[in-house]
């Protein structure tokens, strides 16, 4: 899996997503629901460090794989949002096999 540019984005993205919903979902809510906010400094600092490898992952997927700008931007976007790296990895895994199946 990280033998590829895809593989190594992948790998990265589900990394990099998981870190945001632990953030968001176990971190904060101990932060301020059970006073412990060394949990946010400890996620927070893995999640932006992920979130730094996951920019440089996204350029060389992008260049290799030659997507569109706004393949790309989506792309982007899907760290933003809750899950969003999740459903961007079951595309492209949908896409990756649909790609090696033989055709008729």
């Amino acid at each position: 899996m990280l033998k590829t540019p895809l593989g190594r984005f992948r790998a990265v993205a589900l990394l990099e997503g998981l870190s945001f919903v632990v953030l968001l979902f176990i971190a904060m809510p101990l932060k301020y629901l059970a006073g412990m906010p060394l949990a946010v400094r400890v996620v927070g600092m893995a999640h932006g460090v992920l979130f730094m490898l996951y920019l440089p992952a996204l350029l060389e997927v992008a260049v290799s794989h030659r997507w569109s700008f706004l393949r790309a931007l989506a792309a982007f976007g899907a760290s933003l949002v809750p899950f969003g790296t999740f459903v961007l990895d079951a595309k492209l895994r949908q896409e990756e096999s649909v790609a090696v199946e033989p055709g008729p």
